[in-house]
């Protein structure tokens, strides 16, 4: 984020999001972590668990670049969601699946502080859900909220 950015949002009172970082996006939330990053990705994995849903895999992006002989700060994806919910939807829009099931990144910033980012349950329902014809009432994005930020403030305090 460049200075003239960053002295707009302290005139306007926005808040300054986390270097490097996309926050700045309303379809996203990111969280700072009180934790490294194994032990966040462990931490979320955990709640997603505890609440009977699934964690498919996690993708290890400083992994992958390691392979490649290349440094990249933690990166790593956690798609998870929950079948009992995310079936029937994709059952009438296969093209639900592109975007289901859910994700989670936990990243580093140069500085070495660990964020959590995930997007935001109004997002999921008014942009990811309507894009393959399906509709999610306010009361359902405001559940989803609820069990995301749930899983968040478990992972990141």
């Amino acid at each position: 984020m460049n200075r003239w950015a960053r002295v707009l949002m302290v005139v306007t009172g926005l808040a300054v999001a986390p270097e490097g970082a996309a926050a700045a996006d309303p379809g996203l939330v990111t969280l700072a972590s009180h934790h490294a990053a194994a032990d966040t990705i462990d931490r979320f994995e955990a709640a997603v668990k505890a609440k009977g849903w699934v964690v498919f895999t996690r993708i290890d992006h400083a992994a992958a670049a390691k392979a490649a002989g290349l440094e990249l700060p933690p990166r790593t994806v956690v798609i998870f969601g929950n079948p009992k919910t995310g079936t029937d939807p994709m059952r009438s829009n296969p093209t639900l699946a592109i975007d289901l099931p859910m994700k989670a990144l936990v990243w580093q910033d140069p500085a070495g502080k660990v964020w959590l980012t995930y997007n935001a349950a109004d997002y999921i329902g008014t942009a990811i859900f309507p894009r393959h014809g399906l509709s999610v009432p306010p009361e359902a994005r405001q559940g989803l909220g609820q069990v995301l930020g749930g899983f968040a403030k478990q992972a990141t305090e």
